[in-house]
């Protein structure tokens, strides 16, 4: 499992010229699964981004948790694209939707987070705060 996460000032996700979600300050976070991956590491990997200390503290350090700021995740399975040969990226190690689709599910469940469509083409508009990217690969 694989997470682009991203600090926020505000977030949103439009589908067909539809916004279907955003969020203030907060996380956002794009997130990729791959073909072993499990119950058991959707759960740790929810429980990684409540728990990731990238938020200022009263001396501006990055030591605050997520806390009551909010979440918003889109499905990503970019993040597993390959394009050290050639230049086409090949998304073999992308999950089928099948598998996929519920284990996102269920870290946008255990995190309270707002969500793009699962498998729609997505318009992702954010502000990054600081800026703040992590890249997450749980094994």
């Amino acid at each position: 499992m694989r997470a682009l996460v991203q600090r926020v000032s505000r977030a949103a996700v439009r589908v067909e010229d539809q916004q279907v979600a955003a969020i203030g300050p907060g996380l956002l976070v794009l997130l990729g699964v791959t073909h072993d991956d499990t119950e058991a590491q959707a759960d740790r990997l929810a429980d990684k981004l409540r728990a990731l200390r990238v938020f200022p503290d009263a001396e501006g350090r990055m030591n605050e948790p997520l806390g009551d700021r909010e979440v918003l995740c889109v499905s990503q399975f970019t993040l597993y694209g390959d394009a050290r040969k050639g230049n086409r990226p090949s998304y073999v190690e992308a999950a089928r939707p099948e598998h996929a689709e519920p284990l996102y599910e269920r870290v946008c469940e255990r995190l309270g987070a707002q969500r793009g469509v699962f498998g729609a083409r997505m318009e992702v508009e954010l502000v990054n705060d600081g800026p703040v990217t992590i890249v997450l690969d749980l094994p």
